[in-house]
Order: structure tokens, then C-alpha cells, then sequence
């Protein structure tokens, strides 16, 4: 058995974790060097990623049916019309010269126009994207919070009438539809209370109803993971002693009981906050947020081929960087949990 030093850790058996994908286990040390090696090895896979996402999804977006240029320009017209603009948008070449140019554009550092538009897709993307990571913040600044508070209240009342409140709850947020909670928040705080404006983008007033709306799911997910995760802990015997010693309930939530239910939590809030970055379509749709996920819609929608291709890009690294910033913080958060300084 090795037992560790540090106040407030559970540490028992320790077992180097097999899977390479997760950082693995160690005690002493604290591997600045297998980090750095780490996240190289992750950007280098990022790369291979984004080759496969690219051409994955270029592939299927030429495959589907239909001619985004008889949609551009519509079914009267000339079909010398439609052959010209077909060879400004490059369409009339074949598959493998596309996507060659487009790859050859994203080594450049752009990402093509919208056919639409005609406007660059990366600087549409630069303004959208921080309407989408204002969205993010604020539904995680509203889950995080509440999701921890109400999690911790149901693991204290445990098996009692607020505890199954608490439960009851949270199935429900985890369950009910993102655009029916949205449509009902909308009615509720716009229509009736007219407390902020329906829709739009803008201040504070534009995005409390739909950071709550987005925060919902997350608020229930992270009641539900803490509860669990915190019943848990409270049965370990070191909780046991902490008690025996006379620590008081705060000390031995705030310090004992969470630093050990840490790496759910954090694994939770990366992965809803990485979806968030990526576009809440739904969201963003109902309360005509201008964001990632709508503008995505849009390209789906009229087959704006470059706006998919750079928001799947942009999504696709988002997620991972979010990931690898998730992986770093478990080797900060818990001494449970270290890369191996040796780890080559």
C-alpha cells in the first residue's frame, strides 16, 4: 500500500494507467518534461487529425446530392452562367484537384470564400467565434456553481426528500429537449416577465436567457456526477478520521472530499465547455445567437461548402486543444494522478 503525504488526497494502490490516450500514474515527481513531450505528441496527433477530418468530410459533402451552384444561381438561369461561375468556384474540376487546392489553402492559412458571400470564411469564423465562446463562459459560469452546490446538498441530505428533489431534478435537466427548455425560458422571462429582449446578440441582457438555456443539461450532469462521486468519498475511511479529529462539514467538503472528486468534475466541465466552442446549434438558433453553431447551420443548410469545411476545422481543433488543456490540469489537480517524468 503506498499512502501519500498530502492533506485532503485519497491515495491508495496506485497503477500506472494502460491506456496511452490518458496520463499516466506516479507519486513523485512532477514530469514538467513528460508534459511538455505529452502535449507535442497531441498536436502531432492533432495533425493527423485534421488530415483525416478533412478529407472525411470533403468527401461526403461532394457526395451528397444536389449542385450548390444551381442553388447559388438558381434554376432560370443561362447555362453559360452556371459553367462560369462552376469554374470560379473551382467546382468543375475533379475531386482529388479540390480538395489538393483546398489543402494548399489551409497551408496558407486560409480557408476559402463563402460561395454565398463571397467573404472569407476565416474572418466570418474570427467574428462569429468569440459570440460562441461568450456563450460557453457564461452557461459554464452559470453550471459550474450550481451544479457543484446542488450536488454537494444532495450528497449531505442523503436519502432524504431533498435529496430525491435534487435527483429529480437533475433527470429532468439531463432529459428535457435544449429547444423546448429554450422556448419555455423565452415565454417565461421575455414574453411574460419582459425582463430581457427575446433574441439577438449583444450585452448581458442578449445572453442570460440563452446561457441558462445551454446551462441546463450541465447543471444536472455535474449535480448528478457530484453527488455520486461525493457519497463516495464520505465512505473512505480517511474522511472517517477526518471526522474523529473533529474538522468541521466545511472543512471536510470544501477541502477533503472535493479536491478528491476533482478530475470528474473537470473531466465534465472540459468535455460540455469543448461542445459548447463548437456551436450550440439549437441555442444559438432559437435566440438567434450569432455564433459557430448557427453559422454552421447556414452552410449546411445552402450547401455553402467552405463554411462546413472551416467551422468542422475550427471545432476540430477547439475540441482537442480543450482536451489536452483537460489532461494537463489532471496532472496539476491530483497527485493520484502524473505523467511519468521518464516517459519518452
Amino acid at each position: 500500500m503506498v499512502r501519500g503525504d498530502i492533506e485532503g488526497w485519497n491515495i491508495g494502490k496506485i497503477k500506472p494507467l494502460k491506456d496511452s490516450s490518458l496520463l499516466q500514474l506516479k507519486i513523485c515527481g512532477t514530469g514538467e518534461s513528460a508534459i511538455k513531450l505529452y502535449i507535442l505528441k497531441r498536436l502531432f496527433i492533432l495533425v493527423l487529425l485534421l488530415f483525416g477530418i478533412t478529407l472525411l468530410t470533403f468527401s461526403l459533402t461532394k457526395a451528397l446530392p444536389g449542385d450548390p451552384v444551381q442553388s447559388l444561381v438558381g434554376e432560370r438561369a443561362q447555362p453559360e452562367v452556371i459553367e462560369k461561375i462552376r469554374k470560379e468556384l473551382g467546382a468543375d474540376k475533379d475531386v482529388f484537384s479540390q480538395y489538393a487546392g483546398y489543402v494548399k489553402l489551409l497551408l496558407k492559412g486560409e480557408m476559402g470564400r463563402s460561395y454565398y458571400t463571397n467573404r472569407k470564411v476565416l474572418d466570418d469564423i474570427l467574428i462569429k467565434f468569440p459570440n460562441t465562446m461568450k456563450l460557453a463562459f457564461g452557461a459554464m459560469a452559470i453550471a459550474v456553481p450550481i451544479g457543484i452546490f446542488l450536488g454537494f446538498i444532495a450528497a449531505y441530505k442523503r436519502d432524504t426528500p431533498i435529496d430525491r428533489i435534487i435527483s429529480a431534478v437533475s433527470i429532468t435537466g439531463v432529459s428535457l429537449p435544449v429547444f423546448w427548455s429554450g422556448l419555455m425560458i423565452m415565454l417565461f422571462l421575455s414574453l411574460e416577465l419582459r425582463l430581457f429582449p427575446p433574441s439577438g446578440t449583444g450585452g448581458v441582457r442578449f445572453l442570460v436567457m440563452p446561457a441558462l438555456t445551454l446551462s441546463l443539461p450541465a447543471i444536472a450532469a455535474l449535480a448528478r456526477v457530484t453527488r455520486t462521486s461525493a457519497i463516495e468519498i464520505s465512505e473512505t475511511p480517511f474522511i472517517g478520521t477526518a471526522r474523529a479529529k473533529g474538522l468541521s462539514i466545511f472543512r471536510i467538503n470544501a477541502i477533503h472530499i472535493f479536491r478528491n472528486i476533482l478530475i470528474p468534475l473537470v473531466t465534465i466541465i472540459g468535455l460540455d465547455f469543448g461542445s459548447y466552442l463548437n456551436g450550440a446549434v439549437l441555442t444559438e438558433t432559437i435566440f438567434g445567437w450569432d455564433g459557430i453553431g448557427r453559422f454552421t447551420m447556414d452552410g449546411i443548410i445552402k450547401r455553402d461548402y467552405p463554411v462546413i469545411m472551416g467551422c468542422i476545422i475550427i471545432g476540430t481543433v477547439v475540441f482537442v486543444l480543450i482536451n489536452i488543456i483537460v489532461d494537463v490540469l489532471y496532472h496539476y489537480l491530483d497527485p493520484r494522478v502524473r505523467l511519468y517524468a521518464s516517459d519518452r
